[in-house]
């Protein structure tokens, strides 16, 4: 006998998106046990695990209303502690908290600094997220890249006037200042904006001091 797991497409997307989350939460897990035995380089960890961050951003976007993550996890038994920290608490992989600290040469400093390249980081990745998921109305975009410049705005010692990111974003805000609520990007636009964006976000943990490892 045929046993239906669905009865619509809808019941079918949900339990999909579901099955990603479980993947992703499973996959973080293991990447940040490779990551803390050495077992995977520091570039390749971050590589994924920003990967696996952006994943978890949209699927479990996908699913509000529908899902609480701890509630999920108890549900399934995960014994996830470290995914849980790296894509609920912190939202950057460990390098680029490593990296946050050292950017700040005050000691008293280093958290609120860690704190703020950290918010910087899933800002850049927030917004990112949406243009590829091709959230380009106008009352979408906008209030991400505010934020974004915000979040930039807070790291003036690290982040310049002239730095590259801000220019960018503040020109693009300056763009949808004089756009309706309603209207959206164009594909050439969506285009140009995602390339700025990366381009922007490059240069930006290019800022970033190595951590030598």
């Amino acid at each position: 006998m045929e046993v239906k797991l669905w009865n619509d497409k809808k019941e079918r997307e949900l339990l999909e998106s579901l099955a990603d989350l479980y993947a992703i939460i499973k996959a973080t897990e293991k990447l940040e046990r490779a990551y803390v035995r050495d077992l995977v380089s520091a570039a390749d960890y971050e590589a994924e695990c920003l990967k696996l961050i952006s994943q978890f951003n949209s699927v479990n976007s996908s699913l509000a209303g529908f899902v609480v993550i701890h509630k999920f996890v108890e549900a399934y038994r995960l014994d996830c502690p470290a995914a849980l920290n790296r894509l609920v608490q912190s939202g950057v992989p460990a390098t680029v908290e490593l990296r946050a600290a050292a950017s700040s040469s005050a000691p008293a400093s280093s958290a609120a600094s860690a704190a703020a390249i950290a918010q910087c980081v899933q800002s850049f990745i927030t917004a990112m997220d949406a243009v590829k998921l091709n959230m380009l109305a106008n009352d979408q975009v906008r209030p991400l890249l505010h934020d974004l410049s915000t979040s930039m705005g807070k790291l003036g010692p690290v982040l310049p006037p002239e730095f590259e990111g801000k220019v960018k974003v503040s020109e693009w805000l300056a763009k949808l200042n004089k756009m309706g609520a309603g209207d959206e990007l164009t594909e050439q636009q969506a285009r140009q904006l995602n390339f700025d964006l990366d381009s922007a976000y490059s240069a930006f943990m290019a800022s970033l001091p190595s951590t030598g490892l």
